[in-house]
């Protein structure tokens, strides 16, 4: 048991009388005495008790005052040790101050001298103890200080990075518009509506993992229906998937599945992942048969959300760092931040994902949660 209280003392001497003196003495200013008669006991009830002050005679027999103050702090630096001398021992109370003891007190001891020695020593502890906390603020600023400025670097680049999607996003809104307004027939007009449909989502879709970085927040946990939750992933992405020739299959079984989530982080996750197969399909302009299939299971306490493609796959170099930030395989299409999201809210789920890809063989993303948080 550690002995908070710092007005606790260990009081060893190997004389009784004298420990029977001082215990009233230092009952009467306050202090909870703990008695040793010799080093050995005293360090025996030192370990048990962790006082934070230990008055010691310096001569005893065995064990004397100076081995058990070596001892003592050696096993604890922060713990102060007060020397009782004979007049004769001048020369071991100097010795015992090399060994850090924080002061030392004459036999026949007055109890006025032991009061301010004593008082100088709790005012030791006391400083000691703000020092530190002070320190361990101080290293907290710091690092609060230094993952700010890394926070605030990565910003700056974040916005460089995505200057180039919008510049793109926005030529898009302008050729939807010029195909509204230019328009002979309702096919070009819905070929525009189309257009702009799309490019507000990748906006949106954009503003939200922009959001997401720049105001990080912790993840509000709930238990919900895991087949009710995929499938309203789902639907998001055969909204994206539209027109373009990808069979999408969803293969979520009819077993109950309840998992404690943050329903919003992690549907932005899965939907990042899920916009990046349809990419790799949409950019693999060799297939005919492009397919993405999605599904879920529990297994060991674990859900598992399986997403497979048979799109343009990824090489080595683009597996090492799909979830790097600012990493994107996509070129002007790409802002690198989309994964590195996914991944970032995963973990934050105490969760893991697995990649498997081979070029033009497609790519298989199996993303494992523990069911409970």
């Amino acid at each position: 048991m550690v002995m908070e209280d710092s007005k606790t003392i260990l009081l060893v001497d190997d004389e009784e009388d004298i420990r029977d003196v001082l215990r009233i003495v230092l009952s009467d200013i306050g202090y909870k005495v703990l008695l040793a008669e010799n080093g050995i006991e005293a360090l025996d009830i030192y370990r048990k008790e962790i006082p934070p002050i230990v008055l010691t005679d310096i001569k005893m027999p065995g064990m004397d005052g100076l081995e058990l103050l070596k001892k003592i702090k050696r096993e604890n630096p922060d713990t102060e040790v007060i020397m009782i001398t004979g007049h004769g021992d001048m020369d071991l109370a100097i010795e015992s101050l090399r060994y850090d003891a924080v002061d030392f007190i004459q036999k026949p001891i007055n109890s006025d001298v032991l009061e301010i020695t004593l008082k100088k020593t709790l005012e030791k502890i006391f400083t000691r103890k703000q020092l530190k906390a002070y320190t361990a603020r101080l290293e907290k600023l710091l690092q609060e200080k230094a993952a700010l400025q890394d926070h605030l670097s990565s910003l700056g680049m974040m916005i460089g990075s995505i200057s180039h999607g919008m510049k793109g996003l926005l030529t898009r809104l302008d050729g939807g518009v010029y195909l509204i307004d230019s328009a002979d027939t309702g096919d070009e007009i819905n070929e525009g509506v189309e257009i702009l449909k799309q490019t507000i989502d990748r906006f949106k879709k954009m503003v939200l993992d922009i959001l997401y970085y720049a105001k990080e927040r912790d993840l509000k946990i709930e238990r919900v229906d895991v087949l009710s939750f995929v499938s309203n992933v789902a639907e998001v992405i055969e909204q994206k998937i539209g027109d373009h020739e990808i069979e999408f299959v969803s293969d979520f079984g009819n077993d109950s599945i309840e998992a404690d989530i943050d329903v919003e982080f992690l549907h932005s996750a899965l939907i990042n992942i899920l916009d990046n197969a349809v990419d790799a399909c949409i950019d693999d302009e060799k297939k005919s048969n492009l397919k993405i299939t999605f599904s879920v299971k529990q297994k060991k306490g674990n859900v598992i959300f399986d997403i497979y493609d048979n799109g343009k796959g990824m090489d080595i170099e683009a597996k090492e760092n799909i979830f790097k930030l600012f990493y994107s395989s996509k070129g002007r299409n790409g802002t690198g931040f989309g994964l590195f999201i996914a991944d970032d809210i995963i973990r934050k789920h105490s969760g893991v994902i697995i990649v498997n890809s081979e070029i033009g063989k497609g790519a298989h993303f199996s993303i494992i949660l523990p069911k409970i948080q």
